[in-house]
């Protein structure tokens, strides 16, 4: 018996060396990328609901972006505090804000999507670059960073939306290196021509690429994805591309405690359920092989079976691992999780096992 067990332990070992080498590896040792203003007409686009204090903070950063030509579109979905009111001080403030107040609609309750719908209508520009209302740019050329990568042909820019760090934090480093290996995950399979999400932290695309697959209305009754499962339907190996620069970075604060965490990834995760069927096959093999992984390990040690080989796979696989998460950390700027690597891994992989679990029997909560 224990024999199949070490046969399908060095599967699995297969498995994990094919995704970070033959896909991760695609962005983890991928050249700088050279950023070229192409100065083309952009609205960046907005949706906050009871986000008062975060919009004071930092819209006044978006509206002094150095570029030429944008204008902001600040969506305030029904908010019930002082959202609305601080956008309408903004719209006085700065020329090129635009405001779009939406109100409660019986059809789409509460739906951040009928909200974005409406701020994308009303957009004025060709060119579409997404952030949050609790999100900031890294840089002055944020704007510049992201829409260099358009072209005729690339349409769809996936950027890097990451957290700021708090010191002496487990939680923060676990929450930022999960942010890490999504990324990595999406920019390597958009790399290999196989889009399949991007966030809406961090999105940018050209206008009539919402209106070709007719905005969100086919999945307008999932109440997430207003990015990752636009993406899903929109992008393909020909339009879509990435920016990984880090002037083109946004970041927003993480939550605080485990609990706010464990529901903004259940969320998430539940998501993914209603993406195209090569997506799910995907990201459920790489998650599988990550749980099978440490569950084999643990037995093939336990029992001692082949241990000397035991150990020089597993020696193998984290040196692999290791240089890979750890190249693509360094592109990212997250280049502190390097050492926390092996720690943060296992806690998340028992996140993930507890909200695949605990999302069998109750849904989670959505748009506030």
């Amino acid at each position: 018996m224990l024999i199949y067990i070490f046969y399908f332990f060095i599967a699995i070992v297969v498995i994990q060396l094919f995704y970070y080498l033959g896909v991760f590896g695609k962005f983890a040792f991928a050249k700088p990328q050279d950023i070229v203003s192409k100065n083309i007409p952009v609205s960046v686009i907005v949706c906050a609901k009871n986000e008062e204090e975060n919009v004071k903070k930092y819209i006044p950063l978006l509206a002094q972006q150095d570029y030429p030509d944008f204008e902001i579109v600040l969506i305030d979905d029904a908010s019930s505090d002082e959202t609305l009111e601080v956008f309408e001080q903004f719209e006085k403030e700065y020329s090129n804000i635009r405001l779009v107040k939406v109100e409660n609609n019986e059809a789409f309750w509460g739906n951040k999507k009928y909200a974005l719908t409406l701020g994308i209508k009303a957009s004025k520009k060709e060119y579409l670059l997404f952030t949050d209302a609790d999100c900031y740019p890294n840089s002055k050329d944020w704007i510049t960073t992201m829409t260099s990568h358009f072209t005729a042909e690339k349409t769809i820019i996936l950027g890097y939306g990451g957290y700021e760090k708090i010191e002496r934090s487990f939680l923060n480093k676990i929450i930022r290196f999960e942010t890490v290996l999504a990324a990595v995950q999406y920019l390597s399979w958009a790399k290999l021509g196989a889009p399949y999400m991007g966030v809406g932290r961090n999105l940018a695309y050209r206008r009539d690429e919402f209106f070709n697959v007719n905005g969100f209305i086919d999945h307008i009754q999932i109440r997430s994805g207003d990015d990752d499962l636009f993406i899903n339907q929109a992008a393909n190996k020909s339009n879509t591309t990435i920016s990984y620069n880090p002037e083109g970075f946004t970041y927003s604060k993480p939550k605080e405690s485990y609990k706010d965490w464990f529901t903004q990834k259940r969320r998430h995760i539940s998501t993914a359920e209603h993406y195209k069927f090569f997506d799910k096959m995907q990201l459920g093999l790489f998650f599988f092989s990550q749980l099978f992984f440490f569950l084999l390990v643990i037995i093939l040690l336990a029992f001692q079976f082949e241990w000397i080989s035991v150990l020089a796979i597993l020696a193998t696989r984290y040196t692999v691992v290791w240089t890979v998460v750890g190249c693509s950390a360094g592109k990212l700027k997250e280049n502190d999780l390097k050492a926390w690597f092996p720690f943060v891994e296992i806690a998340l992989i028992l996140t993930q096992i507890n909200i695949f679990i605990t999302n069998i029997f109750s849904k989670p909560v959505y748009w506030k």
